[in-house]
């Protein structure tokens, strides 16, 4: 896998309370990732990107709700989530606070 690809495996970290409780528990980091992502490509992009271990990675795919807009319907686009468990003693810090 080159370099390039694994830089844009990794879409963004998903903040919210669940993947909170999933960090602090179990040391799971949620990522939104590329729908074509492997486990191993995202593995290998998270180690790349924030310099840890990865123990094991799980993967599913979130399906788009239908909305209403108006008289019109419509449906957000299906996406996927990575769960990513880190190795004992590693730690990612998505808060950067002051």
């Amino acid at each position: 896998m080159n370099r390039e690809r694994l830089m844009k495996v990794l879409l963004s970290p998903i903040v919210s309370e669940k993947a909170a409780v999933a960090a602090e528990a179990n040391g799971q980091y949620a990522f939104r990732v590329v729908p074509d992502a492997t486990k191993r490509e995202i593995g290998r992009a998270v180690e790349a990107m924030f310099d840890v271990k990865v123990d094991r990675v799980q993967v599913l795919n979130v399906k788009g709700k239908n909305k209403r807009f108006g008289r019109r319907l419509g449906k957000r686009n299906d996406w996927r989530k990575a769960y990513v468990r880190l190795m004992p003693g590693n730690e990612i810090d998505f808060g950067g606070g002051a």
